[in-house]
C-alpha cells in the first residue's frame, strides 16, 4: 500500500477514511478528498458517469462520512448505478436533494 497511515487516517483501496470526520456530525465540502469530490460532481453534471465502479467508490466515502444510508449523496450515487445497471429511470427527486445537500457545504465553506 502506498498511502502512508495514521491512527486517524484508515485506506481502503486507497480511499481515505477519516476517523475524526466519521465522528463529527458536520463537515464542508473542503474536508471530501479531491478524487471523490470529483467523482460526486460528476454525478450532477450533463456526463455523469458511467462505471458502476466508480459511483460506489464515491458512494462508500459519502456513506461512511456522512449521514449512512440516508446521505443525500449516497442516495443519489446508489439510485445513479441501479439506474447504469438495470436501465430503470431514476428517481429525480434523489438528484434534486443531493445537488441541495451539496450546495449546503459549499455554503458551510464560504461561510467559515
Amino acid at each position: 500500500m502506498s498511502h502512508q497511515q495514521t491512527e486517524s487516517d484508515v485506506s481502503i483501496d486507497e480511499i481515505p477514511v477519516d476517523l475524526e470526520l466519521v465522528h463529527r456530525s458536520e463537515f464542508t465540502r473542503a474536508d471530501v478528498p479531491d478524487e471523490i469530490e470529483s467523482i460526486t460532481w460528476a454525478l450532477l453534471s450533463e456526463q455523469p458517469p458511467m462505471n458502476p465502479l466508480v459511483v460506489l467508490k464515491a458512494a462508500r466515502w459519502w456513506y461512511i462520512h456522512g449521514a449512512g444510508e440516508s446521505d443525500p449523496v449516497y442516495c443519489w450515487a446508489i439510485e445513479w448505478v441501479r439506474h447504469l445497471t438495470t436501465g430503470e429511470a431514476t428517481a429525480s427527486g434523489l438528484f434534486g436533494e443531493c445537488r441541495q445537500y451539496l450546495r449546503s457545504l459549499e455554503r458551510e465553506d464560504t461561510d467559515q
